[in-house]
């Protein structure tokens, strides 16, 4: 921050040097109380902690047993097509927009709206429920893949055959015209209203990573800093292994053939290109708050654009080549058996608990190749929570948690653990033994495309009209010294709304109720609870419009003033170039 002496501009015109040194004197004062801010907030100790704390935020589970199949079921190769325009015109903008505004801001994901416009302010609180959601659901799969890695330290792994000493004298084995791979179900216990009992090892794995997540967020990002040099890098590793001895497999080519094949014919589905839209969204980590969250502990003029878009073309390149490595390891699965690879495909839980397991047990050492599978999904997942947790405490600054927030640490330790024991809690329901089908009502609505889409939609009307893309194009070349190509800046005006728009439409035209393993149809007050979820996050925007509304008093022009929020998070009035001139806006 400079100190040089220069005389404000307001509306192209300079003022007198006696207001110019009152309103200088003013702004440095906003501006130190605003870096005092910054500094209590905390930041990174530097670059490389930040990209390793996105990576690892938006590279996850999804990146592994979601895109792959995506990529198969949708026309193999045709499918990139969609996927890279979705990639240009809404990842790298909506990405780029929610870093920038929180490095621009240094705020959380809940005030940063109320800086840029106070009528959006329910945009904040719709992603803050959005991650409330997936901060309960998310972290049961990193329960069961720690429950099948202590699983894996034995000379047979449990899953290989069915016969095991713990079986009862009556038990019998048989074959049956059925397989694991494909939807056959026994009745859900939801029919009868009883979700069984609750699995107690379980519960105990579940309760090991909240104790893992916790001590890895409680400080701040002075933790989750240190901790993300391991958890974001050593998943790399562990793909990569699994990578080399899945193409060096007999039948890996035909599973990667399998992947990567194009038909083109494909492309005249619109289904496809929803899945495309929606698959970015997920991966991205996008209208969730977390990169404004992470953004915010930037330093001022860390070029966040150029980060933005080395980040998206590694998170892309991630799910394209852990396609090779899935598909190849399937492929070897389909030749020994001898069945053709549609028969063991498999997408979400399904591939990463039940297929993929199976293939590593026609390996040799299948105990070794399990764990390094079960170890990069454990990886991958708590790197995704702790982000996810981090997030939400980082939204401090929003009036409902002062008692939290006294300049005292220890008070950020109480929230977030009380964060935690509420989420263990609400969590235990989805490990009893109908607790999948909670699970799935959960990720197919709570935080589901739709949400994430509407969400997207207000933030780029935000940004690009509301606020300006012009204005936000200024406060990003100040930051960085350079404004971003035009295109981006296309994007959040037209393209980006009108993209999502179209998706979201799409969904509710095309709606079809969820089931389970396209099966199970669940009971209307199941789908009940479902849209309840759904809606708890996208009311929040136009409620918020119209709560604000009302309790504004006075004429049309207090009305209009909601538009207008504080420009600049260095100065309440104004801003201070590179150059130490001061411009108001």
């Amino acid at each position: 921050m400079t100190a040089e002496k220069s005389i404000p501009i307001i509306n192209g015109k300079a003022e007198d040097a006696a207001d110019a040194a009152d309103a200088e004197a003013s702004s440095t004062s906003l501006v130190r109380s605003n870096d005092r801010k910054v500094n209590e907030r905390g930041h990174w100790n530097n670059k490389v902690e930040f990209v390793l704390s996105v990576a690892g935020e938006i590279i996850g589970l999804g990146n592994v047993w979601r895109f792959p199949y995506l990529c198969y079921k949708n026309g193999g190769g045709a499918f990139l097509v969609p996927y890279v325009i979705f990639f240009v015109c809404c990842g790298i903008p909506v990405f780029f927009l929610e870093t920038a505004l929180g490095q621009f801001t240094s705020e959380g994901g809940i005030t940063c709206w109320r800086k840029v416009c106070p009528l959006f302010e329910g945009i904040g609180y719709a992603t803050q429920v959005i991650e409330a959601h997936l901060n309960v659901y998310y972290i049961i799969i990193l329960a069961w893949a720690i429950f099948y890695l202590f699983n894996c330290f034995t000379s047979t792994l449990p899953w290989a055959s069915c016969g095991h000493e713990w079986n009862t004298g009556r038990s019998h084995r048989v074959r049956l015209p059925v397989s694991a791979h494909r939807p056959f179900i026994v009745p859900c216990p939801l029919e009868s209203y009883h979700i069984g009992s609750l699995r107690w090892e379980l519960a105990l794995c579940l309760l090991l990573a909240w104790f893992i997540c916790y001590f890895c967020i409680w400080k701040g990002p002075k933790s989750t800093g240190k901790v993300v040099y391991v958890t974001a890098t050593f998943p790399y590793v562990m793909l990569l292994i699994l990578l080399i001895r899945g193409i060096t497999l007999p039948g890996a080519s035909e599973g990667i053939k399998f992947y990567l094949y194009p038909d083109m014919s494909r492309l005249s589905d619109p289904q496809v290109w929803v899945d495309a839209g929606t698959q970015i969204f997920f991966s991205y980590a996008i209208c969730l708050g977390c990169l404004t969250a992470l953004g915010s502990y930037n330093s001022y003029n860390n070029n966040c654009y150029r980060d933005c878009i080395m980040l998206c073309c590694l998170n892309s390149g991630t799910s394209f080549v852990a396609g090779f490595a899935i598909f190849s390891v399937l492929g070897f699965m389909a030749y020994e058996q001898n069945v053709p690879i549609e028969v063991v495909a498999e997408s979400g839980p399904g591939l990463a608990f039940i297929a993929y397991p199976k293939a590593v047990t026609m390996m040799p050492l299948p105990p070794l190749w399990a764990c390094l599978f079960f170890m990069m999904l454990i990886f991958l997942g708590l790197d995704s929570q702790v982000m996810k947790s981090s997030r939400m405490e980082s939204n401090h600054e929003a009036p409902s948690t002062p008692f939290f927030f006294d300049g005292q640490c220890y008070r950020r330790e109480l929230l977030i653990l009380g964060m935690s024991v509420v989420s263990y809690l609400l969590g235990l329901i989805m490990l009893t033994e109908g607790g999948m089908y909670v699970f799935q009502l959960m990720d197919s609505y709570a935080a589901s495309g739709m949400c994430l889409l509407f969400v997207a939609i207000f933030e780029s009307i935000c940004i690009g009209w509301v606020y300006g893309s012009d204005k936000f194009y200024r406060n990003i070349e100040d930051m960085i010294g350079y404004k971003p190509v035009f295109f981006i800046k296309w994007c959040w005006m037209i393209l980006t709304p009108g993209i999502c728009a179209g998706i979201f439409l799409f969904f509710l035209i095309k709606y079809k109720p969820l089931k389970y393993n396209n099966v199970y149809t669940y009971p209307d007050w199941g789908y009940g609870i479902g849209w309840m979820m759904a809606l708890s996050s996208m009311v929040c925007i136009p409620l918020w419009m119209v709560v604000k509304i009302w309790k504004t008093e006075g004429t049309f022009k207090e009305v209009k003033s909601l538009f207008r929020g504080q420009t600049d998070h260095r100065a309440n009035c104004g801003f201070e170039t590179q150059t130490g001139q001061m411009v108001w806006l």
